[in-house]
């Protein structure tokens, strides 16, 4: 038997990721020299683009708002905006440094619908490969990433520096 190793995802499975941020980690401060070790990509006006520390699959990314809402409706025009200007070049980043076969681009309303964080709504783009569908995610309940995360990070961070939605 092959062993997969995945050890950074052991503060997911303990919980020891929910006492180094107490607050909303959707919510981030002014203060972009944490950028890289908070995961986030690119900062817009009225939203941001951060990699997802528990990925799906390799360059799992969201495109969050700035505000704090976990109402669809509440969204302003401008941040609609440029939500959907990010989640369009962050396709084309991910089309250009991983070459998928195809996304799934959604947003996770509540709890049944798979939203590990409910209060501040976020969109996923989720690059998909073919035979990236396998077993491990259904018997073992284990997903594989080839990538580690900072090596991801700093593949799309160059593909998003001076570049704009």
């Amino acid at each position: 038997m092959k062993q997969l190793w995945a050890p950074w995802r052991m503060t997911y499975v303990t919980g020891e990721d929910s006492a180094e941020s107490p607050g909303c980690i959707f919510c981030p401060d002014d203060d972009r020299s944490e950028d890289r070790s908070r995961l986030i990509l690119y900062r817009g006006d009225h939203a941001f683009v951060l990699m997802n520390k528990y990925p799906y699959t390799n360059g799992h990314l969201m495109v969050v708002p700035y505000r704090h809402s976990a109402d669809l409706e509440a969204l302003e025009e401008a941040e609609i905006l440029e939500m959907h200007r990010l989640l369009v070049l962050c396709r084309k980043i991910l089309e250009e440094t991983m070459a998928p076969d195809g996304f799934n681009i959604g947003v996770n309303l509540g709890r049944a619908a798979g939203a590990g964080i409910e209060a501040h709504l976020h969109l996923h783009i989720v690059p998909r490969w073919k035979g990236d569908t396998n077993f491990m995610p259904v018997f073992a309940d284990v997903r594989v990433i080839p990538q580690h995360l900072e090596e991801t990070y700093d593949v799309l961070h160059r593909a998003l520096a001076g570049r704009r939605p």
